[in-house]
């Protein structure tokens, strides 16, 4: 049997993902604007098991930029979309606050409920400090799969990014700017400070040897406080990702730690910077498992085996004209529920 969806949209501020049986928030996407110097981006906080146990973190004191699930952009022709300081080759990391750029949020093309999921699509704009237009992307955030047998449902996060500008993007990272195992940009997950020394699983390996590693799929396993148990998250890049978009191949390795707190990023610019030329749209699509219990490899990769990319499309890139009953096009289903 899989669980029912509703979706409530506070106009401004937020979107909120629960299932109808239990009235268990899975999750919360959250667009209104934060703090400049937190670098301004629409995120993912709190996500939630079916048990209802929450497996994201939100401002933690050290690093209040680390807010649950969001697309990120470390270190960007010069500017730092990722929030806080900026590290600097040879100074380290620096307070640079002209360097701290944002994400916008520009509106919905669909927010909706329908064939077993709950789908919501959005157009963004990103900036630099400065204010000018760099990038214009269309995000999909879907939930589907929920199954109350197996105590997981499946999060799916498409994104495409065009670049607006008059000149290449250049994607990249502290690593690829001379920190040694700092490759994190591109979709970052952080996780419950309890979630601290928790279980890395991936097909071939284990532990946080898998920094800098690559493989389809890494598991986080961690364990609650305040509610006995433990929760598995398992990300999952599809195939596409290493063979298609700006450049020609660039493989996405894997950014992941478990000391000093949890954290997990399919990095696409992890030991080489990723070149966005004008017009050029770069397209990446994830998912995320989030299940109740401490998974092995046998369970999640049988869990896995019963899923497909098929079920959703990539969202179409900015400018292009949907088709009816697509994304921005005429819509079934139940209406969300809406709060102002």
């Amino acid at each position: 049997m899989t669980g029912r969806l509703e979706l409530v949209h506070r106009h401004g501020d937020h979107i909120a993902v629960s299932v109808a049986e239990t009235g268990v928030e899975l999750l919360r996407y959250v667009y209104r604007p934060e703090a400049a110097w937190e670098s301004p981006k629409p995120y993912i906080h709190p996500l939630r098991t079916l048990s209802d146990r929450v497996v994201t973190g939100y401002r933690p004191h050290d690093h209040r930029w680390h807010k649950g699930l969001q697309l990120t952009a470390s270190h960007l022709s010069g500017q730092n979309l990722w929030g806080g300081n900026t590290y600097v080759p040879g100074e380290g990391y620096q307070p640079l606050p002209e360097r701290v750029g944002s994400m916008a949020h520009r509106g919905f093309d669909e927010v909706s409920v329908r064939d077993g999921g709950a789908r919501l699509v959005e157009r963004l704009s990103w900036h630099p400090y400065s204010g000018d237009l760099w990038a214009d992307e269309v995000r999909e955030v879907e939930v589907r799969d929920v199954d109350p047998a197996s105590g997981s449902w499946v999060l799916t996060w498409s994104s495409a990014v065009t670049n607006r500008r008059g000149e290449p993007l250049r994607f990249g990272s502290p690593t690829t700017h001379g920190r040694d195992g700092a490759g994190y940009t591109g979709l970052f997950w952080r996780g419950p400070r309890a979630f601290r020394d928790g279980r890395i699983l991936a097909p071939d390996g284990e532990g946080p040897g898998m920094m800098g590693r690559q493989a389809p799929w890494l598991a986080y396993s961690g364990e609650h406080d305040g509610a006995d148990g433990h929760a598995t998250l398992v990300f999952v890049h599809a195939p596409e990702n290493d063979h298609t978009g700006a450049g020609g191949a660039h493989p996405a390795h894997w950014f992941v730690r478990n000391d000093p707190f949890a954290a997990v990023a399919p990095s696409f610019a992890f030991h080489d910077e990723l070149v966005l030329e004008p017009g050029a749209t770069l397209a990446r699509r994830y998912r995320v498992v989030v299940a109740d219990g401490a998974w092995e490899r046998e369970r999640i990769e049988a869990r896995l085996a019963e899923l497909t990319w098929c079920a959703g499309a990539l969202p179409p890139r900015p400018g292009q004209r949907p088709a009816a009953g697509s994304p921005g096009g005429q819509s079934s289903g139940r209406r969300p529920r809406e709060r102002r």
